[in-house]
């Protein structure tokens, strides 16, 4: 297997602790149009998926909401959720120092949000020196995870092989589009005892451990090469 050569990461939960403004966000949204929701389901059960699919799946459960309403209030979550994104944003512990440690290797954020807000989102917690325009967004390149095909997208853009590549993510929508795309994945779980890591990814708990992981990949390779 090769050597890591190039690292992709995911950007809500993994970089920044964009999260918990987006749940508190949502469920005031979503709670005005009459779809029953809280900032605990977001975190427990839809985390990293798409706001149009949370939708979908929610009005199967509780029945369905006037389109247009529904328009008008996803406008104005998104518009308060940017206010925040710009005020009280903060990068996760840890990453600061791992992307410091990791700095011999290319790397690009790839996520399913709209480009704008992963700018924003690292803008404001000062990682956009670390990345540049090494961004990847579902809504740019019109592929969401769990479909592969973003983070084969990344890969291909980036000009290394999907197996050349260590996806670093927190959602399991993204977890299973990174295993599906054939790289190493790192499952950054903040919640160990209420999520599982799929098999065949890497666990850890804390981004402060994700430079020892990527050591550990470097050296084994080496020495199975």
């Amino acid at each position: 297997m090769p050597t890591p050569r190039c690292l992709l990461f995911d950007c809500d939960g993994t970089l920044v602790d964009s999260e918990p403004l987006l749940a508190a966000e949502m469920a005031a949204s979503l709670n005005e149009v009459g779809l029953p929701f809280s900032p605990n389901d977001y975190i427990n059960e839809f985390r990293g998926a798409r706001f149009v699919s949370i939708v979908t799946e929610l009005q199967r459960r509780h029945g369905e909401v006037d389109p247009q309403r529904l328009q008008q209030s996803e406008a104005e979550m998104r518009r308060k959720f940017a206010e925040r994104l710009a005020s009280e944003l903060e990068p996760l512990e840890g990453v600061r120092e791992a992307l410091d440690r990791l700095a011999r290797y290319p790397r690009a954020v790839v996520s399913n949000g709209p480009e704008h807000k992963i700018r924003t989102g690292l803008a404001a917690t000062g990682l956009t020196d670390y990345f540049g325009d090494r961004l990847f967004s579902g809504y740019t390149c019109k592929c969401w995870k769990p479909d592969p095909c973003l983070y084969l997208h990344a890969a291909n853009a980036m000009g290394y092989r999907p197996d050349e590549c260590v996806a670093i993510d927190d959602a399991l929508v993204g977890v299973h589009a990174a295993l599906a795309a054939g790289m190493t994945v790192i499952h950054v779980n903040r919640y160990p005892d209420a999520e599982m890591t799929p098999d065949g990814a890497i666990c850890i708990t804390s981004m402060y451990q994700l430079p020892t992981v990527i050591g550990h990949l470097s050296q084994k390779r080496a020495l199975m090469s």
